[in-house]
């Protein structure tokens, strides 16, 4: 019997298969599940200022894990007139832009999401397009209208009644919230929302934000001025800024805002509020704007009818210290960025020549170090594809993973010894029939 042989290079072999699988290990990790590799062009150190930007692992774990379920528009009855008007003509394109663009930028990167599910029994979460806050300001529904087409969308979601909306998740992007719907009160006491608004407006006693289960997120910034490569205007040198400071926006009858434009007659020399055109011949165009906003060291952002101003997001991209004046404000991703070091937060009732005059004592060297702190973190405030390690939707995806849970349960919802669900008349679940009971 001829003598055995063992294999050549079997030790290198091992080796060789050990090293394969650990480095595929590292880079499945790195390039597929990384939060964020970088939020700037350059991940290299800015005047001490780190570069990576890494989403924290306790709470959300080290990847992104996410099954979500969008419904489509023509599988619940009302979602169109929700997302196009009551007679089917309003854009979505026309929508995308402006200030609430945000509604349709979330529905169509979540449609092309890695993330998304078309099996809703294997959803963690379930989206809920509208482009309302749209759809209102261009007369396509009354807020009566509003309120009635919600209710009936929501009466045939079985899924929306199994967890009592607990996993179902709503934009509402401008300064009015989930108010928008009149009854949110009633059926979205549970629900995901997303809104830019933290807080009540001046119309309302009480906020339709609940900090423990809904998400601030960023104002939509003038795409002109947030993809890559030439945008629409440049940052100036500081040394070049006409104005200590400036104030661009509508004074709104709003005591503060007020205030400001007083201000800025007394010190025209170092407080720029120019009386601005949103409408008519006159409007301010795109390109006039920022280039008033660029031209002050401090953009200053007070509240208007609500607690949050787009001014905030927008002046990073020309690379002005955003000063927030408005005491209740609630700001996007405080589990990645310290506004400390990004912007100066002043209060509502000291508006004056003391804020001017702290504003001048402030050394150029740190208006410097704040901008470049802002242009690491400044990628979380763009509605960017998936692709992009960086970006506002990424944001929203991990603090989504957060909402996830094992388990739903609802006042309307029981459970039998063999795990099936059923309702108070014990119906198991895959029998509930549309409309469903709504509390």
């Amino acid at each position: 019997m001829a003598p055995h042989h063992p294999a050549p290079c079997t030790r290198t072999h091992q080796i060789g298969a050990l090293a394969l699988v650990a480095a595929t290990f590292f880079l499945t990790r790195l390039f597929d599940h990384s939060p964020f590799s970088s939020c700037s062009p350059s991940s290299s150190s800015v005047d001490g200022v780190a570069g990576p930007t890494s989403w924290p692992e306790r709470g959300y774990g080290s990847y992104i894990s996410l099954k979500i379920y969008v419904y489509d528009e023509l599988e619940i009855d009302g979602l169109r007139p929700l997302m196009y008007g009551r007679d089917g003509k309003i854009s979505p394109d026309a929508c995308v832009k402006g200030q609430w663009g945000t509604q349709v930028k979330i529905h169509r990167m979540l449609l092309n999401s890695r993330f998304r599910t078309r099996k809703k029994g294997e959803a963690d979460l379930f989206f809920v397009p509208s482009y309302v806050k749209c759809v209102r300001m261009m007369g396509g529904l009354s807020d009566k209208e509003i309120n009635q087409t919600y209710v009936k969308v929501l009466s045939q979601m079985p899924y929306f009644r199994l967890s009592g909306g607990r996993n179902h998740i709503f934009v509402f992007p401008s300064g009015a919230g989930a108010s928008l719907f009149r009854s949110w009160a009633t059926y979205l006491n549970r629900s995901v929302i997303l809104t830019p608004e933290g807080d009540r407006t001046d119309k309302r006693d009480t906020s339709a934000f609940n900090t423990w289960k809904d998400i601030i997120i960023p104002g939509n910034v003038d795409d002109g001025m947030t993809t890559h490569g030439d945008s629409l205007v440049q940052p100036l040198p500081l040394s070049k800024r006409k104005y200590l400071a400036n104030f661009l926006g509508r004074a709104q009858g709003k005591i503060g805002r007020l205030q400001l434009v007083e201000l800025a007659k007394q010190y025209p020399d170092k407080l720029e509020s120019p009386e601005l055109k949103f409408s008519g011949p006159e409007k301010l165009g795109r390109r006039e704007y920022f280039e008033h906003l660029r031209n002050a060291k401090f953009c200053l952002a007070p509240r208007g009818e609500s607690s949050w101003t787009l001014r905030f997001y927008e002046s990073f991209f020309v690379e002005c210290v955003p000063v927030i004046i408005s005491d209740y404000v609630e700001l996007p991703f405080q589990n990645v960025i310290d506004y400390t070091q990004i912007s100066i937060k002043w209060p509502w009732n000291r508006i004056g020549p003391e804020l001017l005059e702290y504003l001048e004592s402030v050394p150029d060297r740190d208006i410097e170090r704040m901008i470049a702190h802002g242009r690491q973190v400044r990628c979380l405030w763009v509605y960017a594809p998936e692709s992009e390690p960086c970006s506002a939707f990424k944001g929203i995806l991990w603090e989504l993973q957060r909402k996830v849970r094992q388990f739903h349960q609802s006042a309307e919802t029981f459970w039998l010894h063999n795990g099936s669900i059923v309702n108070r008349n014990l119906v198991e679940f895959t029998h509930w029939k549309p409309p469903l009971p709504l509390p």
